[in-house]
């Protein structure tokens, strides 16, 4: 023992999602340690030897190795990109059961090896396999964390800082509820450098309502897009797990949209879905409520319904 306490975090499956996680990881020398499984060991391996072939280029020297689920015993983090993908034409909620199958088998084992620290799920439908996680591990609600909707809520900002001409960092606003076709825009508590974008809008005539519900269009619709042109989406939510990843290693106390069990808050039960939420080195300390209008109310309500509904449909009835 020399006293040095590093961090550790498991990666299970290194398919397009997970790599792109690992390979941004490295790039922003997060972590002290990587560990890599796939059930296609040789292709962990590869992508171990090609991240530490790139080591001399990166800020840190992670130390990256392929491992098995025993490694999941000292790790920090556990992430979850493992399952099958989205297919043109397919939603999120598609993915259900075949995913929940491959849930159970991922989480047994991770907890059959002893471990005690944080869950970050990112395989769709998000929302609903980071229930399941919760569920199959046993663990407190504060250490299983959903990606939820922290990718919705960049593409938002990006397109708001395109819309009014503003980086992105300076645009604070919240994609909420499903990861899925039912989240939903919150622009009462939206703004650009401090101003609220309504106040914006109805100040300057060159800027109209209906321009932020296309902007909230091509939000919700963009994995859509994208999958059409490129077969799967993985970049954008790479980045956004490891600004998750680094919000718990360092402890932040950083506000992101993650997918959150919810126990009261925004008069919702039981149900894991994407709302702000500090972040920090325990997990989920404790999630925001933002302070909705009514129709922003009724919107957020009817996506956990959806999910709700989901749940009673699919993982109740694989849990009889």
């Amino acid at each position: 023992m020399t006293g040095v306490q590093t961090s550790r975090v498991v990666l299970i499956g290194t398919g397009s999602v997970g790599a792109s996680y690992a390979f941004a990881l490295m790039n922003q020398g997060i972590a002290d340690e990587l560990v890599l499984i796939d059930m296609n060991e040789e292709k962990a391996m590869g992508d171990v030897m090609d991240l530490n072939h790139g080591k001399v280029f990166a800020p840190y020297p992670t130390h990256v190795q392929s491992g098995t689920y025993e490694d999941c015993r000292t790790a920090d983090l556990v992430v979850i990109c493992a399952g099958a993908n989205q297919k043109p034409g397919e939603t999120r909620l598609d993915l259900v059961d075949k995913n929940l199958k491959i849930f159970k088998q991922i989480v047994s084992r991770v907890m059959d090896a002893g471990f005690n620290g944080i869950f970050l799920v990112a395989t769709n439908p998000v929302d609903i396999l980071t229930y399941a996680t919760w569920a199959y591990s046993g663990l407190p609600k504060e250490r299983v964390i959903g990606s939820g909707t922290i990718l919705d809520t960049a593409r938002f900002r990006y397109e708001l800082g395109e819309y009014f001409q503003v980086a992105p960092t300076n645009v604070h606003a919240y994609i909420i509820g499903e990861h899925g076709d039912s989240e939903l825009p919150v622009y009462s508590a939206a703004d650009v450098g401090g101003v609220p974008v309504l106040k914006r809008i109805e100040r300057d005539a060159s800027y109209k309502k209906e321009d932020l519900d296309e902007i909230f269009i091509h939000v919700r619709d963009a994995a859509y897009e994208i999958i059409k042109r490129k077969g799967a989406t993985f970049y954008g939510i790479a980045m956004g797990l490891v600004r998750i990843t680094k919000a718990i290693l360092h402890n932040e106390n950083s506000v992101l949209t993650v997918s959150s069990l919810l126990e009261g808050e925004y008069g919702e039960d039981r149900v894991y879905i994407g709302v702000p939420a500090v972040i920090n080195r325990e997990g989920i300390r404790e999630v925001i409520e933002l302070d909705l209008n009514e129709e922003e109310k009724k919107r957020f309500s009817h996506s956990a319904e959806v999910l709700k509904n989901t749940l009673k449909l699919h993982f109740d009835e694989e849990n009889e």
